[in-house]
């Protein structure tokens, strides 16, 4: 399976933008699925999480600016982020169940 993530840009403080990962089959709706983001000389951090469509966590530094949604019929997963800041800028990953995204470039500009 492939995840395919986009939607990633340069955007200026307080903007928005969504993210998607298109995945190459169908992934299951009982496997969790998340968003990872990387900054640079930083560690990869969960974002959000959704678990079988329902249960769904943030990390606190992005809690009511971003939200996790996916399509299990059309295997894709979604990522809206309002109120960008500078701070949210780095390289962010998908994954579904075992499967990971290649990544997009997200900076935000102040």
């Amino acid at each position: 399976v492939q995840l395919q993530a986009s939607g990633g840009g340069l955007v200026q403080d307080g903007g928005s933008l969504r993210l998607s990962c298109a995945a190459s089959k169908r992934i299951s709706v009982t496997n969790r699925v998340y968003w990872y983001r990387q900054a640079p000389g930083e560690d990869r951090e969960l974002v959000a999480s959704m678990i079988g469509g329902g249960h769904i966590d943030y990390a606190a530094s992005v809690k009511g600016r971003f939200t996790i949604s996916r399509s299990v019929a059309e295997n894709t997963l979604s990522l809206q982020m309002n109120s960008l800041k500078p701070e949210d800028t780095g390289r962010y990953y998908c994954c579904m169940g075992q499967y990971w995204g290649q990544g997009t470039q997200v900076t935000v500009s102040s």
